[in-house]
């Protein structure tokens, strides 16, 4: 692996244990399975437990081609109850004190980060104090023009402000829904600004490159300083929309690593969310048609 620019997904691995059996889940490999179908050298950074679930869990990464770094630690492989609501709305819950709690920053995974062209990470996977200090090391030791996108997927109870201030000072580019950012209007008192306003005013003061903002049914924007993109969501036939976020960065992350123009990858990762929103699970394959347009 050495002297490879990796492009990381780096935080929770578990199972989605949905109404039809288990699948394979967590951002970080949600996102660097769709980063690698466009290319990319990409990888998944967490931790697995001494159980039965991290073979699985090894066997089904290597069954969509993806390289791991993925250190055994005495607790649980993670797991997560997930329900569809009847629009297939997926709601979680979040077994808590497993692996992806416990990250160890090992020499392997500092090595990663030196070299690193663009890492992907959220709230979620820094609830417990030893992730927590694994990701903040993982993106201090990172070269200069590495792209780090903070996928803030507030999640339950799991984030507090400090958390939070510490990703914001720490990333380039903020991935954010509008139900997350009426959660940071109350934290952050922006009571007088607008959803525009608030994402500006975020983008100005932590010196982002880009503030992504995905409104559901109602479209996305992407924010740049004196940029503005917005793409309609496409209406499909949804069969459940777990992963279709991080389908949606892990698209646009590539698109940009890949030297397109904001507005197009944004168009791209649109479409890409939109079709694995027709898809079951979070890790579908993508058609020629998405990857070569």
């Amino acid at each position: 692996m050495a002297n490879k620019r990796f492009v990381v997904g780096l935080g929770e691995a578990l199972w989605d244990v949905l109404p039809e059996g288990k699948k394979l889940g967590g951002a970080p490999a949600n996102f660097a399975y769709h980063a690698s179908q466009f290319g990319l050298d990409t990888i998944a950074i967490s931790a697995l437990g001494e159980d039965e679930l991290a073979a699985e869990t090894i066997n089904a990464l290597k069954e969509h081609g993806l390289n791991y770094l993925m250190p055994h630690v005495p607790y649980p492989t993670g797991t997560v109850q997930v329900t569809l609501t009847g629009d297939g709305i997926p709601a979680y819950e979040i077994k808590e004190n497993v692996a992806w709690d416990n990250i160890p920053y090992t020499p392997e995974i500092a090595e990663i980060a030196k070299s690193c062209r663009a890492v992907c990470f959220g709230s979620l996977a820094q609830r417990n104090v030893t992730s927590w200090a694994t990701i903040r090391q993982f993106l201090d030791d990172t070269p200069a023009d590495c792209l780090k996108i903070f996928d803030i997927n507030l999640r339950q109870q799991f984030y507090t402000k400090e958390v939070i201030e510490e990703s914001l000072k720490r990333c380039n580019i903020l991935k954010i829904n509008d139900e997350e950012l009426v959660v940071i209007k109350r934290m952050y008192g922006y009571d007088d600004l607008d959803m525009r306003g608030i994402c500006e005013k975020i983008l100005e003061e932590y010196g982002l490159l880009m503030l992504v903002l995905t409104c559901g049914t109602n479209g996305s924007y992407v924010f740049a300083p004196g940029l503005t993109s917005f793409q309609d969501t496409p209406k499909v036939k949804v069969a459940d929309t777990v992963g279709a976020g991080d389908s949606f960065t892990g698209s646009f992350c590539a698109a940009i690593l890949n030297g397109k123009p904001m507005e197009e990858a944004h168009k791209k990762a649109v479409a890409v969310s939109a079709f694995v929103c027709t898809q079951n699970g979070a890790m579908p394959t993508l058609p020629e048609s998405l990857l070569n347009s």
